[in-house]
């Protein structure tokens, strides 16, 4: 799988020309920089995007000394293409980062580290970046080996016929829908407080400035939760409201969602228990953060610390009939984005603008006063930043190609409006596509990309996608399916 890329050493880097980065300041004054990652983060289950029932006092405080984003997007509803979006600045389908199986061509890639080592920075990753085992891009791994991936690049795709149920692999993940004290997840993230309190604690001062990757995991699944935090929900959850005939009628790549995953006839005593547990595994990892934050201010580096929280993607939690994430709806596709520097930005504040991750790779980079290739993808945010009404790009791009569908499809969301290209798997079944107005259907209940009146929408949507993409989805789909089916040589 040759990607096409080539990296950059030190001097290229300094030598960068990218617009709309700071220029660089005296490394003495220079800011650390903590990005707190969670895993599956369904934004609308947090105190700060309005949820009355969700205890995440921690994340609360963090955006009342911050300021929130109501329209961030990951890149990718899935660990780690949203994860290499992160490290590399690019959207998937450039460099090849099309499923969980998948690596940049190079541990030497031009990734967002490298640039921040290049200015100056030390770069330090703890807990889950759900990299190859061989790779860590330009970071310095602390609190133990927490990456451990083997990734060939191969990957199969259900044919667009295919109408066969996993009812087995739902019944596996739906067995871990219970109360407990230990999982691997705890068990990990726990890892990841430790190392990071660590790390606040023997940082001097006088060292360099640091940009540390806090990536954890809850809460993401398994869903076994202590029941200390489930009680807090039991009986509190509402179930998904899923029209009638909804569900056929679908897009042909989220019935494969259901089918592959097994989603179909899911008890309705599972669906509450997985949502109230959900909610109870928030607030669990909303406790560990906590651990974080309150060491950070305790530490040498608290009155000089940028701190960013945010997500890879998140989680259906049932909606839509579905779990885990792999599509474009708002439970997967939104994340929660709080970004706090009180030194430069009063908290309590809120943004509207539409971004995604690549944009918080920019702006990571601006506050380092870290030049980047001029190839990546996203702008900085921060004009938004200091000032809601600056101008703004106002859009988000995500793409799946990974598991359990047919075909692969991306997403463009500019202003009130969401646009999803879905290619054609095969000779028989064609193209389709969805487009929601967002202030009048949050839910994404009523697709609209067939609706006479909104054809001109449709069609200006979609070149501007294929713009923003540099190619047409179509022949993304192509590329995609010899990659995998070559896998890395």
């Amino acid at each position: 799988m040759s990607l096409g890329h080539t990296a950059l050493d030190r001097r290229q880097f300094l030598g960068a020309a990218a617009a709309g980065v700071a220029a660089p300041r005296n490394r003495a004054k220079a800011p650390n920089i903590l990005l707190i990652c969670s895993d599956e983060h369904n934004y609308r289950v947090a105190g700060c995007y309005g949820n009355a029932l969700a205890r995440t006092p921690n994340l609360d405080g963090l955006a009342a000394r911050g300021v929130t984003f109501d329209a961030a997007y990951t890149n990718s509803p899935l660990c780690v293409p949203s994860r290499l979006a992160i490290t590399s600045g690019k959207y998937i389908h450039r460099v090849g980062a099309w499923h969980n199986g998948c690596k940049l061509e190079s541990d030497q890639y031009p990734s967002l580290p490298r640039a921040l080592n290049a200015a100056g920075y030390d770069s330090f990753l703890c807990g889950k970046q759900h990299y190859d085992e061989t790779h860590r891009y330009g970071f310095r791994e602390i609190g133990g080996n927490m990456n451990r991936g083997h990734m060939d690049g191969r990957l199969s795709r259900r044919r667009a016929d295919d109408t066969r149920v996993n009812f087995e692999g739902a019944k596996t993940r739906f067995a871990d829908f219970h109360a407990g004290e230990e999982s691997t997840v705890m068990h990990h993230d726990r890892r990841v407080t430790a190392g990071v309190l660590e790390f606040l604690a023997r940082r001097e001062r006088a060292d360099k400035p640091f940009f540390l990757f806090a990536g954890y995991l809850a809460p993401h699944f398994p869903l076994t939760v202590p029941e200390r935090y489930w009680r807090n929900y039991r009986g509190k959850v509402a179930l998904p409201e899923i029209p009638p005939g909804f569900l056929e009628s679908q897009p042909l790549n989220y019935r494969h969602l259901r089918w592959g995953f097994g989603l179909v006839d899911v008890p309705e005593e599972t669906v509450r228990r997985g949502r109230e547990l959900y909610y109870g595994f928030t607030e669990w990892v909303d406790h560990e953060i906590g651990q974080v934050l309150a060491a950070l201010a305790k530490s040498a580096a608290a009155a000089n610390t940028v701190i960013v929280y945010t997500t890879d993607h998140g989680e259906n939690m049932g909606e839509h009939g579905l779990w885990w994430k792999n599509c474009m709806y708002e439970q997967a596709a939104h994340i929660p984005l709080v970004v706090s520097w009180p030194e430069r930005w009063k908290g309590g504040q809120r943004r509207t603008t539409v971004c995604s991750l690549v944009d918080v790779v920019r702006t990571v980079a601006e506050i380092a006063g870290a030049p980047t290739p001029d190839d990546w993808d996203g702008e900085s945010l921060m004009k938004v930043l200091d000032d809601a009404g600056a101008p703004a790009r106002d859009l988000a791009i995500s793409q799946y190609y990974a598991h359990n569908i047919a075909s692969g499809f991306s997403m463009l969301r500019s202003g009130n409006w969401k646009y999803v290209y879905h290619a054609s798997p095969d000779q028989a079944h064609p193209s389709e596509r969805e487009l929601y107005e967002l202030a009048r259907d949050p839910m994404e209940f009523q697709n609209l990309a067939r609706a006479p009146e909104q054809r001109e929408r449709v069609e200006r949507m979609h070149a501007r996608l294929v713009k923003e993409l540099g190619e047409d989805p179509e022949e993304t789909e192509r590329r995609c399916r010899r990659d995998c089916a070559r896998g890395y040589a």
